[in-house]
């Protein structure tokens, strides 16, 4: 068993639009995802399942081709190898959770999400 506090843990800022906060466990992983007003989150897709929850602000997602506004309170679930993207609406605190663990974001190979500058 291990306890975690959100604020105690550290902040990747990714770009100036995006930051955020991972924990990860063997089979799964959770993390706060910061994003700005304006922040996208280029096309990509990964072997993952994911689950997003959006805890304040607003995110349109584009999946599949099919585009979704998703706001506080509400949830959508990505299936694995779908192509999708993100744009921040508003000031956007979502938690995403991954299984397996999202290894490029271990390992920071996650370039689509790193400012290019």
């Amino acid at each position: 068993m291990t306890h975690y506090r959100w604020e105690d843990l550290p902040r990747e800022e990714l770009s100036p639009l995006i930051g955020r906060r991972l924990i990860t466990g063997n089979q799964m992983m959770i993390a706060h995802v910061y994003l700005a007003q304006g922040a996208i989150v280029p096309e990509h897709a990964h072997h993952n399942e994911q689950i997003t929850y959006i805890v304040e602000g607003r995110l349109r997602f584009t999946v599949g081709g099919e585009t979704i506004d998703v706001a506080a309170g509400e949830v959508l679930t990505i299936p694995p190898h779908v192509p999708h993207r993100a744009q921040a609406l508003e000031d956007t605190l979502d938690v995403d959770v991954f299984t397996p663990p999202r290894e490029d974001w271990l390992d920071g190979s996650d370039t689509y999400l790193r400012d290019p500058a």
